[in-house]
This record gives structure tokens, sequence and C-alpha cells, in this order.
């Protein structure tokens, strides 16, 4: 049976475009701030600017030109190898910035020499301009870093002692001095080829008036959350090496413009039904003033023809803009209205304010139509999941959650999102595509009323998905990112929402902390939370797909019968299954030998194995505290004959993709009969004098002990 993460063809094309939109956009969100700087500087200190001053305006250039390029290096490097690679990338990234400079200099050279000798003046001779190397950081930088550090590994056990810190700076010196060659001849004409390209389709379409179909592109991709790859891929680069020789570019606003967006809203504030229109005039609040555009994604996603209600005012706003000159010096983000007109163009203001009227009136009269016609029940949450679901061309994991969480309770819902964690909850942290919008909203709602409910010591965050890793306890999210989320976080409950201004699992996730951080609710906690193992359930590929949701532990009046049937069933863990010294070195020589003793028990088939490897290539299972579990992918069921753990000892440690990792659990599990066992193990990881009496066993016994056997 298919699990609620999972597709037929594995990931989908959106996931994987979500995730490339999302590595741009963490390289390029940080950096605004020094954006906005420079545009401030290009507003008030060029010559055509409010006060211009010469001394200042020297520094427009080598700002555009070398300091934002090499600052996403610094973090497109940093995200892939930490400092490290920051180092290395930066020093790629000039490589990349002189190979491109070299080039336009000596086609200058060249049609300068072609201009006088067809008789013209040298003087009226009008340069090419530089390419600013923005693609080319973010191209350069994270692979730079990547191939540091899988050349660190090679030679990282090597090193002889006390000789570590010199390989360590030459190393870094030698290969950054060689990427950076490589970028100069290799990249540099690439980067330069795809902007002369890119700048070209857009002069097109500007001079044949086409601009607004970007339109048809742009907004469907919001809503989807693929607009990061799009924005920040080409829209931003382009536009700031416009603004850099017009003095503004109108490709700023083509994505940032909030008229489509509140349109909608106010759409629904007038015209639409329950819920969505009770929430709709404060979302259009946020949208309009905040900036924060995710949240009209979901009243479209109720009712899917809205989109083309956003793709008309989208093409107005475009087509308004195109007609007044209008353009920003510097990208507007986050896209409201107030951050929007605070780097316009100084002969913009009319232009940009009539293209957002005109967005928003286009928009609010198609909405107003397609809200009219036919039958309106997307003021349901139900039926607005259903809608979402038939998009999505698969069942979502929070249907059950929306559809009977009333009834149910935080517990049920908890346990619909196949949550994992058990215990107390200490961190909640709200989870989107580029952590610094819907999430940082989102957060301060869920923070008030965690607060006001009196739990003053647990903390609420925002952040980027692709910077989440297995420390949280609850994890929230827009219902369309969770499956992301639940590849970085799966121990944690997750929370799925629809809406973020006042959605009612906030409510669930503060009842959730009250019952799970009462002093009596400490026997408990994984019966009330229908919860398996804190980090290794929730990360094993297998689903419990009974009525109380995926991972639910035996209700007390079960526990005989599981008992019972437990003496005649083969052990999960079995003493042939437990090796006290393994003989691997790395992740991959783990994998196999985990995947071995998984073999040999007759629970797997050896394509299992491989797909424990695909599943570590994917998402790494170190789990902290010297545990690693890996198991295979969701495809890979087929593979499993029965449920089964197996478990190495490394008393030296192995590395495992750069965490020292002492213990290695197999996991293949087809149903939740392992669950028991598998929350022991999340127990004892989490309490250093059991690890301690796991480091110090001398028989497969005494594992057995510490661990419990699920005949228990």
């Amino acid at each position: 049976m298919t699990t609620t993460t999972e597709t037929k063809s594995g990931v989908s094309p959106r996931v994987v475009l979500q995730k490339v939109g999302t590595s741009l956009s963490n390289m390029v969100m940080p950096n605004i701030p020094a954006l906005i700087a420079w545009g401030i500087l290009t507003a008030f200190f060029i010559p055509d600017g409010w006060t211009p001053n010469e001394p200042l305006a020297s520094v427009v250039g080598p700002m555009i030109h070398f300091l934002l390029p090499l600052l996403i290096a610094n973090t497109g490097g940093r995200m892939v190898y930490e400092a490290r690679g920051a180092v290395v990338g930066v020093i790629a990234t000039m490589g990349v910035i002189g190979g491109s400079d070299w080039l336009i200099a000596q086609e200058n050279a060249q049609l300068l020499e072609q201009w006088v000798a067809s008789g013209k003046d040298a003087a009226d001779y009008a340069p090419l301009g530089e390419v600013h190397m923005f693609i080319g950081a973010m191209i350069m930088a994270p692979l730079a870093a990547w191939i540091m550090k899988k050349l660190d590994r090679l030679w990282q056990d090597h090193i002889p002692a006390g000789f570590e810190m010199l390989v360590n700076m030459f190393s870094a010196g030698i290969i950054g001095f060689g990427l950076l060659a490589a970028g100069f001849f290799g990249l540099a004409p690439l980067v330069n080829g795809l902007m002369t390209l890119l700048s070209n389709g857009v002069a097109a379409l500007v001079n044949a008036g086409l601009l607004p179909l970007v339109s048809i592109l742009i907004e469907p991709a919001k809503v989807f959350f693929l607009n990061n790859a799009i924005n920040h891929g080409v829209l931003t680069p382009l536009g700031i090496s416009e603004a850099a020789i017009n003095g503004k570019s109108v490709l700023f606003l083509l994505e940032s413009n909030p008229g489509p967006g509140v349109g909608i809203l106010l759409a629904y504030t007038f015209f639409g039904r329950g819920a969505a229109r009770a929430s709709a005039p404060g979302a259009a609040i946020i949208q309009f003033f905040g900036g924060i555009h995710e949240i009209y994604f979901p009243y479209v996603l109720m009712k899917p023809l809205l989109i083309l209600a956003a793709i008309g005012g989208g093409m107005t706003g475009v087509a308004i803009n195109v007609a007044f000159g209008t353009g920003l010096i510097a990208p507007a983000s986050p896209g409201s209205i107030f951050a929007i007109f605070g780097v316009a163009a100084r002969d913009s203001y009319l232009g940009i304010a009539l293209a957002v009227l005109g967005a928003a009136t286009v928009s609010f009269l198609l909405s107003t139509l397609f809200l009219k016609i036919g039958k309106q029940d997307d003021g349901d949450i139900a039926s607005a999941t259903a809608k979402m679901e038939q998009m999505k061309g698969k069942k979502s994991s929070v249907a059950g959650a929306l559809t009977g969480a009333g009834a149910a309770g935080a517990g049920a819902a908890a346990a619909a999102d196949a949550s994992g964690h058990t215990g107390p909850i200490r961190k909640i942290v709200f989870a989107c595509d580029a952590g610094m919008g819907s999430s940082a909203m989102g957060a301060t709602v869920l923070r008030k009323k965690v607060r006001a409910a009196g739990f003053d010591d647990v903390e609420v965050t925002n952040k980027a998905i692709s910077s989440l890793n297995d420390e949280w306890d609850v994890v929230v999210t827009q219902k369309e990112l969770t499956d992301r989320a639940r590849q970085r976080t799966g121990s944690a409950v997750h929370v799925s929402v629809d809406q973020f201004m006042n959605s009612p699992r906030y409510d669930e996730v503060v009842e959730l902390v009250g019952e799970r951080n009462s002093p009596e609710s400490a026997a408990g906690a994984g019966a009330a939370a229908g919860t398996g193992a804190a980090t290794a359930a929730a990360t094993t590929p297998s689903a419990d797909e009974s009525p109380r949701g995926r991972h639910a532990a035996p209700r007390p009046d079960e526990e005989e019968t599981a008992t019972d049937s437990a003496d005649s069933a083969p052990q999960i863990l079995a003493p042939s299954s437990i090796v006290l010294d393994g003989t691997a070195t790395d992740s991959a020589s783990g994998i196999d030998e985990a995947g071995a003793l998984l073999v040999a028990a007759g629970a797997v088939d050896e394509g299992y194995v491989r797909a424990m490897h695909d599943r570590e290539a994917t998402v790494s299972t170190f789990m902290g505290n010297g545990l690693a579990i890996p198991h295979g992918t969701n495809e890979a069921k087929s593979s499993i004959t029965r449920s089964a753990m197996s478990f190495v000892r490394y008393p030296g440690g192995i590395d495992w993709n750069g965490n020292p990792t002492t213990f290695v659990i197999g996991i293949a599990g087809v149903g939740n009969e392992h669950l028991t066992l598998l929350q022991k193990v999340a127990m004892t990881f989490s309490d250093a004098a059991q690890v301690k009496r796991l480091e110090d066993a001398t028989t497969t016994d005494e594992i057995l002990e510490i661990l419990g056997d699920e005949k228990e």
C-alpha cells in the first residue's frame, strides 16, 4: 500500500524543482539586506539619484560586481561545507568573475577595432557592459564546496599526526586555486553566454509587447512553491544586471506584485463562504502589507480555477508596468507594498501604483466570477483538502486530521501526521521554503498561543526546510511542503496547516503540548499521542494503516494478544543479527554490513540493501548520539518478507558522512510489530547511561536485555 509520502514514480518533478528553488533562495535571501543597501546607494547617490554624490557613487559598481556575488558565494559554499566550503567557494567564484571580465574586455577590444576601422570616432563607441556573476556564484560556490568536501574525505585518514593544519590550509588553497582557474576558463564563458541568451530573450519579449505572458508561468509556479527557481535563479540576476545599466528593472516586479493575490483574497472576503470568508480579510492584510504571498495559496488550491484569476491579474500588472516604463532599483523582499515602494525608481511610483491596482482589480473580478459559477463548497476545509489531493494526484497525509481532528482531539491529529515522537515537547519549529516569510508569521501566531497557555519554556521558532535537522519535537509546515520536511525531521510530530492566520491546528499543537508536558502524561505519552519510537520509528519506511494512524502504539487491551502472537513469530531483533565488533569503515560499508544481516535473517532480499543505499543518498539516517538507522526507500517494500532489525557495534567508531558513529541499526518494517522495540531503542539512545551500557556489553544477550526484546 502506498504511504502518504511516496508516489508511484518516486520523487515528483515538483519536489525536485522545489528543492532547486529552495537552494537558490537560501543563497540569495540572507543577502537581500546587501542588495537593499546597494539599492539605497543607487537611488540616492548616482548622477540621476535623489542626492547625487560622486564619492559615494564610486562604491556602486564594485559592490554590485564583486561584493554581492561573493556574498552569495560565501553563503552557497557554507551551505555545503560550512566555513571551509565558504572560503573555497568564494575563491572559485572570483575566478568566474575575473574570467567574465577578461572575456568582455577582449570582445570590447575587437569591437572597438572594428568600429575605428569603419571610420567611426573611438570616443563614440559604447562598450559592452560587465556581466554580474550572480548565476555564476550560485553554480560555482556550492560545486567548489562539494568538491572540497569529497577530496577532504579521501585523505583525512592518511594525514600524519601533527600535520593536520598544514594539510588543511594548503589543500584548500591549492584546490581553491585550481577551481578558480576552472571557473575562469570553463564556467565564465558558459555563464556569459547564458546571460546573453536570457537578456536577449527578455528584450525580445519586451520589444514584441509579450512580457505579460510570463505571468502564465510565474503565477501558477508561485502557488506550487516553484517560484524561487524562477525568481532567484533568473529574474533577480537579470534584474540586477539591468538595474546596474538603466537604474531600474521591471523584472523585479514580475513576481513581487501583491495585486493578484490581494484580489483573490478580497473576492473571498465578499463572496466566499465559511472559514474561507472569515479568514480572508486578515489574510489580505498580511499578504498586501506584510508581503507574505504564501498566505493566499491555499485559497487558490481550494478552487484551482482561481489560478486563471491570478494569471489575469499578473498579466495586467506587467502590462501596466511596461506601458509606464516602471522598475525597481533592487529586489523587493518580501513582496510587501511597503518594500516595493521602498526600492521603486523615482520615476515609477505612479506606474507601480496603477499596476498593483489594475492587477488586484482584474484578479478580484475574475475570482468573483469563478466563485459564483458552479457549486461553491470551498469554504469547507474537508472539501478543500479533497480538491488539493486531486491536484496533487495522491492521498494527503493530513486528510484524516483535517476531516476528523475535531472529534479525535490533538492526540489523534498528531498520530494522523505519522509522528514518531514521544515524551515532552520542548522545541517547535514552523518551516517554509525560505524560512523568512510565512514561517516567521506562523511561528509568531503559534508562539503567542503557546505562551498564552502558560508554556513559557517551549521554544517556538521558524526555519527554512533545508536547514532543518532531526532535533525538533514538532514541525509545522504548509501542507504542500510537509513531505519535504518529513524527510529531514523524521522523528518529529508533523503538523500540516492549510492557512497561516487562524488554523485550528495551532490549537491542536497547544493541546498536544499540554498533554505531553503535564506530569501525569509521562507514563503513557506514547499511547496517548499514538506514537512509536521517537527517533527511529518515524524514519522507517513502514506504516501502520490502522484507523488510529501510522505508527500507533498498541492499546492496553491489545497487549496480551500481541504478546501471545509474538511467541510464535520470528524475533524482530534476533541474536544472530547482532554483531558486537563490526568491520565497516564508513556509511556505505556500514549499510552493507547491516543489510547483509537482514538478508541472512530471511527478512529482505538483496534489492532492499540497494534501496538502503538509495535512501542514504537522499537523506542521512544518522540520528545523533552515535546512532545511524539505515533503511530502504518506500519503493523497496516489495523486497521485505517480514519486519526485522540488525544491530552492529563499532567500538572504534566509523565515519557516517562526517558524523562519528558507534552503532548501526538496520531496519526493515512491513507493519507495526517492530515499533515496540524501536521505541525502546529511541529511549535507550536518549539516555547516556544506557548508551554506555551498550558500549560495554560483551554478549548479545546483554544487548537484547538493554534494548528490550519484543517478547518482553
